[in-house]
């Protein structure tokens, strides 16, 4: 499996066989997590809630590519600010509560 990290395409969407997939920026599609066990009704609510957030992600996108152009030189590679990017978000974002976990 390849380490350097791959940047989702698109808004993460649930294929035909219920897993949640993205494609990245590679063109490969990724499978993210199987779809847990629930009624019809949850997963328009789940989809819906990922359509609703798209506009939201797009802005993520851009500002993430805006700041590793402006961090990024001759000291430190695109790569390593991806890197530090990915690595400082998910120490973040990880601090959640563990009841609100997926």
């Amino acid at each position: 499996m390849d380490d350097e990290p791959v940047t989702p395409h698109a808004v993460p969407i649930f294929d035909a066989e219920g897993h949640l997939t993205y494609i990245g920026d590679d063109g490969r599609r990724y499978v993210v997590a199987d779809l847990p066990e629930s009624d019809e009704q949850a997963v328009d609510r789940v989809m819906e809630r990922l359509r609703g957030g798209q506009s939201l992600f797009t802005q993520i996108e851009q500002l993430s590519s805006q700041w590793l152009d402006h961090v990024s030189g001759p000291e430190l590679s695109r790569l390593s600010a991806l890197s530090l990017l990915l690595t400082t978000l998910e120490t973040s974002l990880s601090d959640t509560d563990p009841e609100e976990e997926l």
